[in-house]
Order: C-alpha cells, then sequence, then structure tokens
C-alpha cells in the first residue's frame, strides 16, 4: 500500500472516531450522575449498557485503526497491539501504552460481558478509563496531523 493510500486510510480511520466522538461523550457525562452503589434501574442499566458498547467502539476504532495506520505510515516494525503501544507512547504519540492496554482489556471484558459476574464493576472501570481514553485521542491529534502532513 503506497503512502498517499495509508494517509488516506487514516483520514478515514479519524474521521470515523469524530462522528463516533459525540454519542460516547453524550452517553459519558449521562452516566456519571448515577450512582453505582445503589440498586440499578433498567433503565441505568441501558445507559450504562450503551456507553459501554460505545466505549468500545471509539476504544476500537482509536487503537486499531487510528494508532495502527499511523504506526504503518512510520514504518516501524511493531506487530502487535502491545508493541503499537509502547511504540506510540515511545514517539509522545499518546501518553501510556499502559493506559490504553489497560481500555483494551476492558473492551476485551465489555466484549465478552456473558463471562462477567460484576457488570457494575464494568461500568466503575468504563467511567475511570473514558478519562483516559479521551486523553489518548486528544494528545495523538497533533502527531497524526503532522505525520500526514496536516491533511487533518
Amino acid at each position: 500500500m503506497s503512502v498517499e493510500n495509508v494517509k488516506a486510510v487514516l483520514k478515514a480511520n479519524r474521521d470515523a472516531l469524530e462522528i463516533a466522538l459525540p454519542s460516547f461523550l453524550r452517553s459519558l457525562e449521562k452516566c456519571r450522575v448515577f450512582d453505582l452503589e445503589s440498586p440499578l434501574s433498567f433503565e441505568v442499566e441501558e445507559s450504562f449498557d450503551a456507553l459501554t458498547s460505545k466505549f468500545a467502539r471509539v476504544s476500537d476504532i482509536f487503537t486499531q485503526k487510528v494508532l495502527k495506520s499511523f504506526v504503518i505510515l512510520t514504518r516501524e516494525d511493531a506487530p502487535t497491539f502491545m508493541d503499537r503501544m509502547n511504540l506510540c507512547e515511545k514517539l509522545g504519540v499518546i501518553p501510556s501504552a499502559e493506559d490504553l492496554i489497560d481500555i483494551r482489556d476492558l473492551r476485551n471484558q465489555i466484549a465478552h460481558e456473558y463471562l462477567s459476574n460484576n457488570l457494575v464493576e464494568v461500568y466503575h472501570e468504563c467511567l475511570l478509563l473514558s478519562d483516559k481514553l479521551m486523553v489518548a485521542i486528544r494528545s495523538s491529534d497533533p502527531a497524526i496531523k503532522r505525520l500526514q502532513g496536516d491533511q487533518a
């Protein structure tokens, strides 16, 4: 794949992320006000189900599409998820590889939530890691724009 094609894919992936973010952020703000220490109503559970689904989608777009395209453009060898996150941290694209590894772990847990005995714990973790996800996304913007040649 040519450099120009990879740049086009990266731009498309960034555009997809920008489309997914507003809904994710609205769900996040809605869920922040709920008390997870009290029994959850059906409506609150529905709100958190929506949030966790959007969290999984946004984290996938960011880590599996945007950052993966970024790494391909750098022409570095980073075949695994952990390699890509460590490279992105080393290059200053993201503040913490460990945070994105934790985000990926939660995303996997959400995708297989039938394995979780305690969804409230997943909801707590989602609220905490959503902030770290947003920091990583916003931190990556300057490096990605620079690598794209400011085609954003």
